[in-house]
C-alpha cells in the first residue's frame, strides 16, 4: 500500500478558549458561492539532517502545535451550518470541539516522487484529506501528516474556503510553526470581526455593473461539471519562451504586459479553442485580488477571513479566438482597473441584495491564480521550510478549470529555469491544448 492511514486524532485546544457555546457570523465575502468549497494543498518537508530537531515524530510535534494554536484560532475546530432564514453559512463554536489530524505513512521516498514536483501525479491526492460536502461542514479544517520512508514528511490540508483564504490559512500555519519551534505566544493575534469589517452598507448600494458579467440563477452550481470529465496536466514554461512572447506582444501593441497577463491570455485562448466552445458563448477569465490594502481603512493585521474578491475579463469565444493575443492581454490588464474600494463595497452590497437569487459567474469560466511568489521559507516546524507547496483544488473562482502558475520545488536544483503551469480542462480538449502549449515553447511566432 502506497499510503497507509495509521489513525485519525481529534485535536482540541490545549485549554478552552471560551466558557459557553456561541455562534460566529461570517462576512458576505466568506459566503460568496464561489468559496463554498474546500481548498486543498500540501507542503513537503525534506529530512534535513543539518537542522536540529526534537526526537519526537512530525505528527506529535504538529499535533501539539495545532492544539496550542487552536486556543487563538478556535473557529477552526467549529462546525459550519446553514442559517434557516437565508441559507448563509454560520459557525457553531461549542465546548469540546476538535479538528481531525490524520497520521499516515508511505513506503515511498520524497525523491521517488520528485518532492511532489509533479502536481498531475495521482499519488499526491492520497496525501491530502478530501472530505465530502457534509463532512467538510462538520469539520471545516482537516490535516494529514504523511511520513515518508526517507524520513521526510508531507502536511496536507483541506480547509473550507468560507473559513479563510490562502493568506489566512498561511497566517494560521505560521502560528502553528511558531509553537512547534518553542514559542509561548503567537507573534500575530488573529482578528475576526468579519461582519463589522466586511458587512454591507446601510442602505446597500451597487455602483458597479455586476449584471454585465454575473448571473442570478439559484438552480446553477458553478462546480457542476463531473470531476471525471476534467483532467489535470502540468507544463513547463521556460524563461526564454516567456521573454520572447512578451517581447512579441510589446512589438505588436507598444505596451508591456506582466507574465500573468501575457501567459494568461495565451492559455485562455488555447483552452477555449481546444474546448470548442460555441462562438457566441460569453467566456470569462477569472482571478482574485487581495483587498486588504485596497479598503480604507485597510483591514487590520491579523484579519484571517477571506480578503479577496474575484475579478473578471469577459468577451465572446469568437472574439477571443479572432483577436490578436495582445488585445486579450490588454483586456486582462484593463480589468485590473476595477480593483477599487467601490468595487469591493458594491460586491458586498450585491451579495446582500441578491444572495437568495443565486449569484454566479455562469458557464465557461476559466480561473487563474499565481502561486509563484507564495514563499517556501515560511511555515517551519523545525525541519526547515517546505521544499514544495502545491495546490490540489479542483474548484475555485467559480471555475472547474483552474490554472495555477507554480514554482518548482526548491529540492530540484536542476529546474531553476522558468516555472510550471498546472491546467485543468476537459479530457477531450487536452490533445489540442497540448499542441498549443508545445507551440508556445518551440514555434511561438507562427502561433501569434
Amino acid at each position: 500500500m502506497e499510503v497507509e492511514i495509521k489513525e485519525t486524532i481529534l485535536i482540541s485546544p490545549s485549554h478552552s478558549p471560551f466558557d459557553h457555546d456561541h455562534i460566529l457570523h461570517l462576512s458576505h465575502i466568506d459566503n460568496d458561492r464561489n468559496v463554498q468549497v474546500n481548498f486543498r494543498y500540501v507542503r513537503a518537508y525534506a529530512n534535513n539532517t543539518t537542522t536540529p530537531v526534537s526526537s519526537a515524530t512530525p505528527v506529535h510535534i504538529i499535533g501539539e502545535a495545532l492544539s496550542k494554536a487552536l486556543v487563538h484560532y478556535y473557529p477552526f475546530a467549529g462546525t459550519l451550518r446553514r442559517r434557516s432564514n437565508d441559507s448563509r453559512l454560520e459557525l457553531l463554536c461549542a465546548i469540546g470541539q476538535s479538528a481531525p489530524l490524520i497520521y499516515a505513512t508511505t513506503n515511498r521516498t520524497l525523491d521517488s516522487v520528485s518532492y511532489l514536483d509533479n502536481p498531475a501525479d495521482p499519488f499526491i491526492e492520497k496525501l491530502v484529506p478530501d472530505p465530502n460536502s457534509v463532512d467538510s461542514l462538520l469539520h471545516p479544517f482537516r490535516l494529514q501528516v504523511t511520513v515518508f520512508a526517507c524520513g521526510g514528511f508531507s502536511l496536507g490540508a483541506s480547509i473550507h474556503h468560507s473559513m479563510c483564504d490562502g493568506l489566512g490559512s498561511t497566517q494560521f500555519f505560521n502560528v502553528m510553526a511558531e509553537y512547534a519551534r518553542g514559542a509561548t505566544q503567537p507573534s500575530l493575534e488573529p482578528v475576526w470581526n468579519r461582519v463589522s469589517l466586511l458587512g454591507p452598507r446601510d442602505p446597500p448600494r451597487v455602483e458597479v455593473p455586476f449584471h454585465e458579467f454575473l448571473c442570478l440563477d439559484k438552480e446553477f452550481s458553478p462546480y457542476n461539471i463531473p470531476s471525471q470529465h476534467i483532467v489535470r496536466e502540468c507544463f513547463h514554461v521556460s524563461d526564454e519562451s516567456l521573454d520572447r512572447f512578451k517581447r512579441f506582444l510589446c512589438e505588436e501593441s507598444g505596451s508591456n504586459f506582466t507574465t500573468f497577463e501575457a501567459l494568461g491570455a495565451f492559455i485562455w485562448q488555447a483552452r477555449v479553442k481546444a474546448s470548442k466552445i460555441h462562438e457566441d458563448a460569453k467566456v470569462k477569465f477569472a482571478y482574485s485580488i487581495n483587498i486588504r490594502r485596497i479598503l480604507k481603512p485597510a483591514l487590520p493585521f491579523g484579519y484571517w477571513g477571506n480578503g479577496c474578491v474575484t475579478m473578471y475579463a469577459q468577451t465572446t469565444a469568437k472574439e477571443l479566438l479572432e483577436q490578436p493575443l495582445w488585445k486579450t492581454a490588454e483586456l486582462i490588464n484593463k480589468s485590473k482597473r476595477n480593483a477599487t474600494e467601490e468595487y469591493v463595497r458594491s460586491f458586498i452590497d450585491f451579495q446582500e441584495l441578491h444572495y437568495a437569487e443565486g449569484i454566479t459567474a455562469g458557464k465557461d469560466v476559466s480561473g487563474f491564480t499565481d502561486w509563484r511568489h507564495l514563499g517556501h521559507s515560511t511555515v517551519d516546524f523545525g525541519w526547515g521550510g517546505p521544499v514544495t507547496v502545491l495546490p490540489l483544488s479542483k474548484h475555485l473562482l467559480g471555475s472547474s478549470e483552474i490554472c495555477f502558475f507554480l514554482p518548482y520545488s526548491s529540492a530540484n536544483e536542476g529546474k531553476k529555469d522558468g516555472f510550471k503551469v498546472l491546467v485543468s480542462l476537459p479530457e477531450t480538449a487536452l490533445p489540442a491544448f497540448k499542441i498549443d502549449m508545445e507551440m508556445f515553447s518551440t514555434k511561438l511566432e507562427s502561433k501569434v
